[in-house]
This record gives structure tokens, C-alpha cells and sequence, in this order.
């Protein structure tokens, strides 16, 4: 893939979100959210009219940025064509299977290329509705970073991205942009996927400071400059999800690897995200010893360290509800295997990591899940189940009322696999009494990151504290 910076000739992203066009078109689509109903349609004739005008601005604006973003000139003749068919067939469920198949960001990985996005879909961690959703980003694809995926990190359908602006579905927390979300006739082909890279850094970051200081942790000084590089911090976390990202598709894998449409016990996807990322954790100790590899690959991989231990233990695991919250869940089982371990300590009043001996304590909880794993071929679905829930719970206490901590004997084992998941308690391994206080701390610092973006200040007025 090309790893060319833009000309200055070309058009830059923070220059497109200053449009005219841009405004009109942002406005436009926010104006059909407020006709739309869940599934995407208009289904009132009233508002039809009304409708017919915001898509009619809207194609007005894409002939406009056809002109700009040349490599997106067939996505969005397509895009103005899908539009024109929604309102022609009277705002019904909307369809942009053929716009979308025409969208292939993962193709021009080039550093600060631009594109804007406009489709009806919901938002990962954001809106459930399949509303009119648009988005300027830009592509971040340092060389490094393309060093590594043009070698042992192989993974082309990644792409790392930058805000620029956006409509209301992703001043949310949503991070990443996906084909699956899309309205369509027929599900695609997932040829990429979209991370923005500026979201994960920012939030990291100001989680991270506010944690810091509530615990009086002692960040290590390379540690210390993610919270005073906001371009450190978005490659790092760059590096971080490129291998991430194509674990999911890589080891010994009992199942579908991204467990679609399966219905298991939450606390197995919490193992699978904790798996890649402890993966990421160890491939980074790895880059960072060999000598062959890049400085700049190097550094990061030390930072990748860092990060995927802090963002784990603090952000990850007080973040969101208590529902089956399978990320959560992950956060506490690293710092609970950490603790327990002894190389975290929660002693006085003041949290300290022994870090010269950390490294190997968290590789020894990621093999322990690949262990799991590679067992798990050989064994039926609900031994591996309760298999994966011994292994959890022998750092993690369940719930005083869970059904599962009591064993086999008390479980429908004997049933279909849905009897079990649905003994599995919402919250079935309650937050400790230190992530209770954590919590309560961080919590106006955690609900601030909602919508942050790279350009956002790190600290919030009235953060954590003592």
C-alpha cells in the first residue's frame, strides 16, 4: 500500500470540514434524523417533503466533493444515486448496498488522505438507529506502521482514521467505523474495517491522567510522555489495533473468530478482546528486543506496552454499565491476575507496578488463554464454557448469587447451550471494592470522553482527585 504523504496540491481534511458544503450536507443529514424512525425509514407522508429537500442538498454537496476527493469519486456518484432511489421509493428502509461496495478506504492507505463518509447506520457504542450518519476523517498511516504490516503484521483490511467532523451518532463513544453497520439489502463482504485512532488516544490519555493522579501512580517516564504527545499516542494506538485487529483471525480458534451471530456467555468475548490485545502485548515485548527492527517501531512497541496495561486496568474497566459489559470484565481480570501476581500493588493508598517484572506476568496470562484455546478444540461447546469460567474465576469472585460458581452439578448442562448463557448473571463478577472507589472518582472523568477527539484538551475542569 502506498504510504505517501498528500500533496500540498491536495485538499486537506481540516480544509473540507470549513466547507460550505460540508455545512450544508452535515445539516441535512441531521435534519433527516429527526424524520427518521429506527430502521432508517421516513414512514410519515408529511414529512416527505420536507425529506426530499435534505436529499436534495445533500447530492448538491457530494457533486461538490466529487471534485475534491477524486479517489472517492465513484462512492459517491453511487452514494448520490443510493439517496436519489431511498427518496424514489418513498423513504421506505433504506438500501446503500451499492455505495458501500463501492467504498474501499482500505485500498489508499496514504497519510492524511481525506474522505467523507455519509451512510444510514448505527453507531458501535453509540446510537442503535440506522439513521443518516455522516463523517469527514482522514487516513493516519505512519511509515512504521506500514513497515510492520508490510511484514509480519499483514493485515489489509485495517484502517486507521482521524476525525475531522461528524454528525450526532459519533459524539458518542464510537471508535470505529464498519461495514456491517450499515443499512443493506444483503450483507457484504467486510473488506475493512476503521478505527479512529484520534478517539482512542484522547480518551486514553485523559483517563489516564485523572487515574494517575486519583491513585498517586508514579507513571515511568516513557510512559509519561503518551500523556504529552498526542502524535505518540495516536500511533501507538495504531500499532496497538493493527495486531489486534488480525488476531481475531489467527491462533487456535475453536470458533467463529469474531463469534458472529453466536450466542454465548459474555465473559467469552471478554477472553477473546483480552486475548488479542495481550497478544498485541506480547508481539510488542517481542519488536521491542529485535535488533532488526525500525527505531520508530521499537519505541512504540514499548508504548504499546504501556498503553494496553493502563487503558485495560482503568479505562476499560470502569467504562460502561454493568450489563454483561464483556470489556469491563477483561480490565479486571488483568489487573486482578496483576495483583495477585504481585507485581501490582494497591499498598497505603498508592498504586505501584513492579514493571521490570510486569512484562512477564501479563505473557503468562495471555497463554494461559491460549492454552484455553488450544484445549478447546477437542472439547465440546459447554466444556469449553465452564472451562473458560474456571479460568476467570480463579482470579475474579462471581457474584455471591451466581448459579455458575456453584459448579456443573447446579448448571442445565444437559440442555441446549441457551439454558446456560442464560443462567450467566448481567453483572456475574461484580466490580472489587478498589474499582467501586475508582469508579465513583473517575466517573465525571470517564463521561467526558464521550465525542472527544484529538484536538480535545486532556484534562476536564473539576478531574479526579485525592
Amino acid at each position: 500500500m502506498s504510504t505517501a504523504m498528500v500533496t500540498d496540491e491536495a485538499v486537506r481534511a481540516e480544509d473540507l470540514g470549513a466547507l460550505p458544503a460540508w455545512t450544508a450536507l452535515k445539516a441535512a443529514a441531521v435534519g433527516l434524523q429527526g424524520l427518521q424512525v429506527k430502521d432508517g425509514s421516513v414512514p410519515d407522508p408529511a414529512d416527505h417533503g420536507t425529506a426530499r429537500s435534505q436529499v436534495g442538498t445533500i447530492v448538491t454537496a457530494l457533486d461538490e466533493f466529487r471534485a475534491l476527493l477524486p479517489h472517492d469519486a465513484d462512492y459517491l456518484e453511487l452514494l448520490a444515486h443510493d439517496l436519489l432511489r431511498w427518496e424514489s421509493g418513498g423513504f421506505g428502509v433504506p438500501d446503500f448496498l451499492d455505495s458501500l461496495t463501492a467504498f474501499h478506504p482500505e485500498l489508499s492507505r496514504i497519510d492524511g488522505l481525506p474522505h467523507l463518509v455519509l451512510f444510514p447506520m448505527y453507531t458501535q457504542n453509540g446510537s442503535t438507529d440506522r439513521f443518516v450518519e455522516a463523517v469527514l476523517l482522514e487516513v493516519v498511516w505512519p511509515d512504521f506502521v506500514a513497515e510492520l504490516e508490510a511484514g509480519q503484521y499483514s493485515n489489509t483490511l485495517f484502517v486507521p482514521v482521524r476525525f475531522i467532523d461528524f454528525t450526532p451518532g459519533y459524539d458518542t463513544n464510537s471508535a470505529v467505523l464498519f461495514p456491517e453497520s450499515v443499512a443493506v439489502r444483503t450483507p457484504p463482504p467486510f473488506p475493512w474495517g476503521a478505527i479512529f485512532a484520534d478517539r482512542e488516544a484522547a480518551r486514553f490519555r485523559r483517563v489516564l491522567q485523572a487515574a494517575a493522579a486519583t491513585t498517586s501512580l508514579e507513571l515511568p517516564a516513557r510512559a509519561a510522555e503518551l500523556l504529552e504527545d498526542r502524535e505518540l499516542t495516536e500511533n501507538t494506538f495504531i500499532m496497538w489495533d493493527l495486531i489486534h485487529d488480525r488476531t481475531h483471525m489467527r491462533g487456535d480458534l475453536p470458533f467463529d473468530p469474531f463469534m458472529i451471530k453466536q450466542r454465548m456467555p459474555f465473559f467469552l468475548y471478554s477472553l477473546e478482546e483480552l486475548r488479542c490485545d495481550l497478544t498485541a502485548f506480547r508481539e510488542s515485548v517481542r519488536i521491542q528486543r529485535d535488533e532488526e527492527a525500525s527505531p520508530e517501531a521499537r519505541r512504540h512497541a514499548e508504548l504499546v506496552q504501556y498503553a494496553v496495561v493502563f487503558d485495560r486496568i482503568f479505562r476499560f474497566a470502569i467504562t460502561g454499565n454493568r450489563v454483561r459489559n464483556y470489556d469491563g470484565l477483561g480490565g479486571q481480570l488483568l489487573f486482578a491476575w496483576m495483583h495477585q501476581h504481585r507485581v501490582l500493588h494497591w499498598t497505603d493508598s498508592e498504586l505501584t507496578i513492579d514493571w521490570e517484572e510486569a512484562a512477564g506476568v501479563v505473557l503468562a496470562l495471555g497463554e494461559r488463554i491460549e492454552q484455553l484455546y488450544w484445549r478447546s478444540i477437542d472439547r465440546p461447546k459447554t466444556a469449553h464454557w465452564l472451562a473458560a469460567y474456571a479460568l476467570i474465576s480463579e482470579t475474579l469472585t462471581p457474584h455471591p448469587a451466581s448459579v455458575w460458581a456453584k459448579g456443573p452439578d447446579a448448571l442445565p448442562v444437559t440442555g441446549p447451550p441457551r439454558g446456560l448463557t442464560d443462567q450467566v448473571l448481567d453483572d456475574e463478577f461484580p466490580l472489587s471494592m478498589f474499582y467501586e472507589a475508582l469508579e465513583r472518582k473517575l466517573r465525571p472523568v470517564i463521561a467526558s470522553t464521550a465525542g472527544i477527539t484529538g484536538t480535545s484538551p486532556v484534562a476536564i475542569s473539576g478531574g479526579s482527585t485525592r
